[in-house]
């Protein structure tokens, strides 16, 4: 072996134990193996389930290299170059996750309570957003889904009365209280994609709605991100 390829071994399994130990951190499962940790991640977090084929083509290479070695200085296996920069980039995405923001960094939509229905409508025309917060002066309270409008729409077209006059009396607080179900939750900015996967893994698991309080500095998250 020369002392290259004994470099690139080395950097190989440098970024391999990386991962693992991401794994082990993220998932909170010690009593496993690598690769029964990249299945498991893979269901829950999307990058894992991207780069899993690879991670357990590594699992296996790095098992070659690590328990087949036959006599000092030879490997059964060893890794080329460009596959040891692809898992050192794996092992820099696992380790330094994108902050929640990096996937949440359009501008938010939002209306007041007090807000005429009109105001919404209008907003509406142009973008493509099925959910707003709605706001009570600084608090986020709610939010105001497009079938809830779509469905007091109906109620009123059947009964007659919807006009222009009827748009401007409306209010967003009237709409948005008739739906109970408002699935939000405020997370610092600094939250990861990984600690955000979580939280969604969380809520389907226990079937709740979370609802808290506005904080400062924070990115809303809706459930269906």
């Amino acid at each position: 072996m020369t002392a290259e390829t004994a470099r690139l071994s080395e950097r190989f399994e440098v970024a391999y134990n990386q991962i693992d130990d991401a794994l082990k951190s993220m998932l909170k499962i010690y009593n496993r193996g690598f690769s029964d940790r990249v299945r498991i991640g893979a269901s829950r977090h999307k990058i894992i389930k991207e780069f899993q084929d690879e991670l357990l083509q590594y699992a296996r290479l790095r098992n070659a290299i690590v328990h087949e070695k036959t006599e000092p200085g030879y490997y059964i296996a060893e890794p080329h170059k460009d596959v040891v920069e692809r898992i050192e980039k794996i092992a820099r995405l696992m380790t330094e996750p994108d902050h929640c923001l990096s996937i949440a960094t359009g501008e938010v939509v939002y209306f007041y309570v007090n807000d005429p229905l009109i105001t919404v409508i209008r907003k509406m025309k142009g973008n493509h957003y099925s959910q707003f917060p709605v706001y009570d002066d600084h608090r986020c309270v709610g939010l105001l889904k497009c079938r809830t409008i779509g469905k007091w729409f109906a109620n009123h077209l059947i009964n007659g009365t919807t006009n222009l006059q009827l748009l401007n009396e409306v209010t967003v607080g009237d709409i948005y209280a008739e739906d109970k179900n408002h699935p939000f939750v405020f997370v610092p900015k600094t939250h990861t994609i990984f600690e955000i996967e979580d939280m969604f893994e969380e809520f389907h698991k226990q079937k709740k709605i979370w609802k808290w309080p506005s904080l400062p500095k924070t990115a809303g998250v809706r459930k269906n991100l």
